[in-house]
């Protein structure tokens, strides 16, 4: 078969795909909006309930809290796919994976300071420069040391290094953790998987995503007991170079 024909094939079950990824996505919201209606009236509920404040009332709290703790985990769950969806073509221009990764730790230093966990940061001060787009890149990179510190709730190290390959800038973030079992690692980046209570299993696909429209590419390693390392690999313009 010739490639002509092999991409006629392809063009439409790409449409096809693209056009139930703007249903799926038009579906979400229409969900959305009725779902912040009765997570508000379930507020405004709550607080009749409270106000009355006998057994009747407070058994009545007890189901209404349940309820809304499920309302919140809807709109998490919607607030995660939407961004999962969204995700298209994004405007890069030239920045430091060093400036973008210090962002972020930064954001997480006092999680890590009261969990205990050290941050050991190796960074090349002579990285090249790489083209990004830094509200999206710094989201996947919080989602990835997120998880990572989540994964050492004794304490541990998390130790992130930059440096140079042949082709590429890389970026390793290595944790002491409790790792991950072969299944985990081989379903991790598919849509909905997860292996936390109440987790959408869109972040680590999300992540994913946003790392492949930088041209990048994410691998993982990970032992049960002994931690899990996720190395990224973006792409040096010649340009830029």
């Amino acid at each position: 078969m010739s490639s002509t024909e092999n991409e006629t094939e392809v063009d439409p079950m790409r449409a096809r795909y693209e056009e139930l990824a703007e249903l799926a996505g038009s579906l979400a919201h229409e969900i959305k909006n009725p779902l912040s209606v009765i997570h508000m009236n379930i507020d405004l509920l709550s607080e009749d309930l409270e106000e009355l404040d006998s057994p009747g009332s407070r058994r009545s709290l007890e189901r209404v809290d349940i309820v809304r703790g499920q309302c919140e985990r809807m709109e998490g769950l919607l607030r995660d796919f939407l961004k999962y969806t969204r995700l298209r073509d994004i405007d890069l221009l030239p920045g430091s994976l060093n400036d973008q990764i210090l962002m972020v730790l930064r954001a997480y230093q006092a999680q890590a300071d009261a969990d205990g966990i050290d941050v050991e940061k190796y960074l090349d001060p002579d990285l090249p420069a790489i083209l990004l787009h830094s509200d999206s890149l710094q989201a996947a990179l919080m989602n990835l040391v997120k998880n990572a510190l989540e994964s050492m709730d004794s304490g541990g190290q998390l130790m992130v290094r930059t440096y140079t390959t042949r082709k590429s800038v890389a970026l390793d973030l290595i944790d002491t953790g409790s790792g991950v079992d072969d299944n985990t690692v081989l379903h991790m980046f598919e849509p909905f998987y997860s292996t936390k209570d109440g987790g959408s299993g869109l972040g680590l696909p999300t992540a994913r995503k946003i790392i492949e429209a930088h041209g990048g590419r994410i691998s993982v390693q990970s032992e049960v007991g002994r931690g899990t390392k996720f190395v990224l690999e973006f792409p040096v313009p010649k340009r830029l170079s």
